[in-house]
């Protein structure tokens, strides 16, 4: 057997292994005591007149060391994924009957009270809330003052603009938030409860009455 020929069969087996989405895996002991095998036959094989030198098997352990290394990494990250979908599942399921802050625009008048929230990036000075009823008309008309940065919520007392209270039902509200003479963002958070979790595609989701289904991360605050 020549030292070509050996290095040549060596390269083989160290792509082979290296390609996993094409050819199963052997296990790390398998493949590291195959490649012990080649490189004793390729050093007893070798030309006594040119045979090789340090520089070049110490390259073929490291060569070795790093596929094997990949392999271990791969099969950590496998298992941290997996622990961490088990934990998030279970951070799920113990959200149920708890009452979440998500993005969102709705608003339920229930007993003549509404919940709903808001973020903003930057502190501002006044935060006027705007109740819409179905039709899309302003109802109400709420001065929240100065607001610091973050997440924040309000409530309504049900009643309207003209001080009648309004029917118990579906609402909707909008934002608008001022510093200075300037119109600066603020956005819109929902309140609902959260009333069930499951699995989905992309992690576990969590279903908040007619908010619908949201993840974990679509979650601004918890009550």
């Amino acid at each position: 057997m020549s030292q070509v020929q050996n290095n040549s069969t060596l390269s083989e087996l160290l792509a082979s292994n290296g390609n996993s989405t094409k050819t199963a895996r052997k296990s790390d002991e398998d493949m590291q005591d195959r490649f012990l095998k080649l490189l004793v036959t390729q050093m007893q094989n070798q030309d006594p007149l040119n045979p090789m030198d340090n520089a070049e098997v110490t390259s073929q352990m490291a060569q070795i060391s790093t596929v094997s290394g990949i392999d271990k990494l791969n099969n950590t990250l496998e298992k941290l994924i997996s622990d961490s979908d088990a934990r998030r599942s279970f951070e799920a399921a113990t959200m149920i009957g708890r009452g979440v802050l998500i993005p969102g625009t709705g608003m339920q008048l229930e007993n003549h009270a509404g919940i709903g929230g808001f973020e903003l990036a930057e502190p501002v000075d006044k935060l006027v809330v705007t109740v819409k009823d179905s039709a899309g008309l302003a109802v109400r008309e709420i001065d929240l003052g100065a607001q610091a940065a973050g997440v924040g919520t309000f409530a309504w007392d049900g009643l309207a603009n003209n001080g009648n209270a309004a029917a118990d039902g579906q609402y909707s509200f909008a934002l608008k938030a001022m510093r200075g003479n300037k119109e600066v963002s603020a956005s819109t958070l929902a309140f609902g409860s959260v009333s069930s979790a499951q699995a989905g595609k992309d992690g576990a989701l969590l279903e908040v009455g007619r908010l619908g289904y949201v993840g974990m991360d679509d979650i601004k605050k918890i009550f």
